[in-house]
């Protein structure tokens, strides 16, 4: 069918007609309130001071500072409260389909909803507003360019591309339209009712977006005039979340709690010496207490062996012990499920027992090597699977009450997995060490699918100086839907982690579908998941979707989707729809549908004018990332990026008068200095020492939201000024003047450096190191993975990891510098001269330095 003109209602066609409806005046219907919807549910713990959030945002961006900024004065909560969301109910006057000869109208509309939860009678939310134009505000979706290039030659360039990032999961108040039934569906092609489809009012019947095909509602959608379809939440705004209540699976059970909340095992190294130990314990003891009453904890320790702590015996401390070198057999899980052992018990039963447990631990005695310990790790994971399974694993039909919700495994590691499956030979000198290396690889990510299957998420914490062989515990993490992090101790950082790893909303059972108008083709997609099999998903006749299946689906997390143009664009506009279907800790079935439109241009300067260059500069580098696979691909990376921003510059830019250098377009004035970070950072550069490191970063990375990833890429730099201000600054080592104190945000790390000057001056460095501080855990509230805060003077050797990530603009020209670094102006000559004076040679590029090498002449700053 072609494209109905603006203003004009698409004729039906014959064969898709439906038997005509009289269009009866339309009433808007009644609000109706469930009670279980608007109720608010159980308290969460996290409702009072020091107790862990029910739901992390995603890391905040970078702050919008006025000049000066504010003190920082709000004091810093490592886990801030907020209130839990309240599950879904079904409602009692929900609406169905009807075939009946009048017009159909839904018999209820969606209640108000903060953040996936219902609104309280006494605190409605104003009803939002229908969302007008195309939706380029919306939070879940951000495009590399807000407009769309017709010519496919410059759209499809590789260097600049064209894309989207997408964070399905993210939490937002006030949070989309709910719909408690099925959602409508394009025959044809598989895409979902929206805002943007033609609506034949006298029959009904609406035109799809992708296809074009006109489909029947089954007389639903007729009434009197077009503004009552507004009544319609999915004709009204470009993001609905479908709800289905109540579980499908066999054997589940419904139980009377709104929140299904699943266990957690806390899977404990029992190889540590006793200064790891005890900054472990002390993490331990303040996590349980930041758990909410009825969450369920079970404790395992392994070595050699596998103990199951047993939390029945009350003040003594008992484990049933199983052998670490072989998987759990059957009758050994089936003595432990059907036993009188408690292994799982809600924390407001055993608190006093698992702290009697975490205090009872005792170093490693035996006199050998960190990395020669003995770890059955593989075991003990396999053992807390079957016991989070239960009876389940021996009925596989029957009326076994499931667990629900997402179950976590938090494994808290010093070494690696050298016992048992999944296991590695001590010593990487080993003459078959790459063969088993691999075999425990694939032994791991098998676990790890395993996991995933059964709803249960496995995070591994891993922390000390002894290496963990990173290639083999990542695929136990990654395929489960977890994160591998490494800390330098178990102290803060790494208890922080443990509590928001906890508490971090999580879906299960995703698949996430991404459609396109106008031959938009997608050709990549980063993030947590793999291709979708196309058994898996429903599938329809000329289905063009591109499916996802995703492990875990939360808020923290982005996927990068890059996009091409199989010819010429022809229309005004192209319309892209992403859905995203999981379950949550209710058990509810959510189907999430974000539609937008951008508008098409034909010149460069109007669609280069469109381009977010931040969006732009993250999907880049995650692109770029997802290449360096090892230290020598990211050298390779490294040369990658010269080349990309020169092709950048060829093609949408133009030579300078009278010289053979080449413009970078001024609207993508801020690229390529990002990209240069990219080039120097951790994620490609040499700056922190082990591939380990690097590796686990760039997961991190690849998985990470916008905002996360946007400060992995390139930091944030915030100078401390007198008075308790801040000022935010371009991250170059100009800024290393001696009478101030910066913040560097890097993402994972937060570095505060004192100035000679500053810190000779005691109660001066002190206020202003605690500001600082303050203000860091501000900006890092609510970031998972919690970033590692270090603080340090000028000159000491930790000072490293701060002048490293910073550009050296100390080696440009005045003019140059005061150009790109205008606060140099309000110096003295004296402060000038010993700033200068500060710098030691090496010699890597300044920013301009590099634009130039590159036959490029350096943006102007914007």
């Amino acid at each position: 069918m072609e494209e109905t003109p603006p203003g004009q209602r698409p004729q039906p066609q014959p064969a898709h007609a439906s038997p005509p409806f009289p269009a009866a005046p339309f009433t808007p219907p009644p609000r109706v309130f469930s009670p279980a919807l608007a109720a608010r549910g159980t308290p969460s713990p996290g409702s009072g001071p020091g107790h862990a959030p029910a739901h992390l945002s995603t890391p905040p961006g970078p702050p919008v500072f006025s000049s000066p900024l504010r003190p920082a004065a709000v004091p810093f909560r490592a886990t801030p409260a907020s209130p839990h969301p309240v599950p879904f109910a079904a409602a009692g006057g929900g609406y169905s389909s009807s075939s009946s000869a009048s017009a159909s109208q839904p018999t209820s509309l969606a209640p108000h909803f903060l953040n996936g939860a219902a609104t309280p009678h006494g605190d409605l939310a104003p009803a939002p507003s229908p969302l007008q134009g195309d939706g380029l505000d919306n939070p879940y979706v951000q495009f590399s360019a807000n407009k769309v290039l017709k010519q496919k030659k410059l759209l499809n360039a590789p260097s600049l591309g064209f894309g989207a990032l997408v964070s399905p999961g993210k939490e937002v108040a006030p949070g989309p339209e709910v719909v408690e039934r099925d959602p409508r569906r394009c025959l044809n092609c598989g895409a979902y009712v929206n805002l943007y489809c033609d609506v034949l009012i006298a029959s009904g019947q609406w035109q799809c977006i992708i296809c074009k095909k006109l489909n029947s509602s089954e007389g639903e959608f007729v009434v009197s005039s077009k503004q009552d379809l507004l009544h319609w939440p999915e004709l009204a705004s470009t993001t609905v979340d479908y709800v289905q209540v109540g579980n499908r699976r066999p054997g589940f059970v419904p139980v009377s709690d709104s929140r299904v909340s699943g266990p957690i095992f806390i899977l404990i190294d029992e190889c540590l010496d006793e200064a790891h130990l005890q900054h472990l314990q002390g993490s331990l003891h303040a996590f349980v207490d930041s758990l909410p009453p009825t969450a369920k904890i079970g404790i395992i320790t392994y070595g050699r062996t596998v103990s199951v702590y047993d939390f029945s015996e009350g003040a003594a401390v008992s484990a049933d012990v199983l052998p670490g070198n072989k998987s759990p057999t059957h009758e050994s899980l089936k003595g432990l499920i059907y036993g009188t052992g408690v292994y799982l018990s809600p924390i407001h039963a055993s608190l006093p027992v698992a702290h009697t447990i975490f205090s009872s631990l005792r170093p490693y005695q035996l006199n050998v090597p960190e990395v020669s310990r003995d770890r059955c790790l593989g075991a003990a994971v396999e053992v807390a699977l079957g016991i989070i399974q239960g009876p389940s694993v021996e009925l596989s039909r029957g009326i076994i009450k499931r667990s629900g919700g997402n179950c976590r495994i938090l494994v808290c590691a010093g070494g690696p997995c050298t016992f048992g499956p999944g296991s590695v030979p001590h010593s990487v000198k080993h003459p078959n060490y790459a063969y088993l290396e691999k075999t425990a690889m694939k032994s791991m990510e098998s676990l790890g699918h395993e996991a995933q299957r059964h709803s249960t998420v496995i995070d591994i914490f891993c922390a000390g100086q002894c290496p963990v062989r990173v290639p083999v515990l990542q695929p136990l993490a990654k395929c489960s839907g977890g994160v591998l992090l490494l800390h330098d101790d178990f102290g803060e950082a790494f208890g922080v982690n443990l509590q928001r790893a906890s508490t971090r909303a999580a879906g299960s059972h995703g698949l996430f579908e991404i459609r396109c108008s106008d031959n938009m083709l997608v050709t990549q997609v980063i993030g947590p998941g793999e291709e979708a099999s196309p058994d898996s998903h429903e599938t329809f006749k000329h289905d063009s979707s591109f499916c996802i299946q995703i492990h875990s689906v939360e808020e923290t997390q982005s996927f990068s989707v890059s996009m091409e143009t199989k010819g010429d664009i022809k229309s005004d506009f192209v319309f892209f729809q992403f859905a995203v279907h999981y379950s949550n800790m209710y058990q509810a079935e959510i189907t999430r549908v974000i539609t937008m439109r951008l508008q098409t241009v034909d010149g460069l300067s109007a669609y280069l004018a469109s381009v977010q260059e931040d969006v732009a500069s993250v999907i880049i580098g995650k692109r770029t990332v997802l290449r360096a696979r090892t230290a020598s691909d990211a050298i390779d990376m490294r040369l990658s990026i010269d080349e990309r921003v020169k092709d950048i510059a060829f093609k949408f830019g133009n030579q300078a008068p009278k010289s053979k250098l080449y413009r970078f377009p001024k609207e993508l004035a801020s690229l390529p200095e990002c990209l240069f970070h990219l080039k120097r950072g951790p994620l490609l550069g040499s700056i922190i020492g082990h591939e380990d490191e690097r590796s686990v970063l760039r997961n991190l990375f690849l998985n990470a939201s916008f905002d996360l990833s946007l400060r992995m890429l390139a930091p944030q730099c915030i100078m401390h000024r007198e008075g308790g201000t801040f000022e935010e600054l371009p991250a170059y080592d100009l800024v290393m003047q001696s009478n101030a104190a910066v913040i560097l945000d890097h993402g994972t790390d937060i570095f505060i450096w004192l100035g000679a000057q500053l810190a000779a001056q005691e109660g001066q460095s002190a206020a202003a190191l605690a500001a600082c501080r303050t203000l860091a855990e501000e900006l890092s509230e609510h970031r998972f993975p919690a970033p590692r805060i270090l603080s340090f003077k000028q000159g000491s050797s930790q000072a490293r990891y701060f002048v490293s990530r910073l550009i050296p603009a100390h080696k440009d020209p005045t003019y140059e510098q005061e150009s790109r670094f205008p606060q140099l102006r309000t110096l003295t000559p004296e402060e000038r001269a010993r700033l200068k004076s500060s710098f030691i040679h090496f010699d890597d590029h300044s920013f301009c330095e590099w634009m130039r090498s590159l036959k490029l002449v350096p943006p102007e700053p914007s």
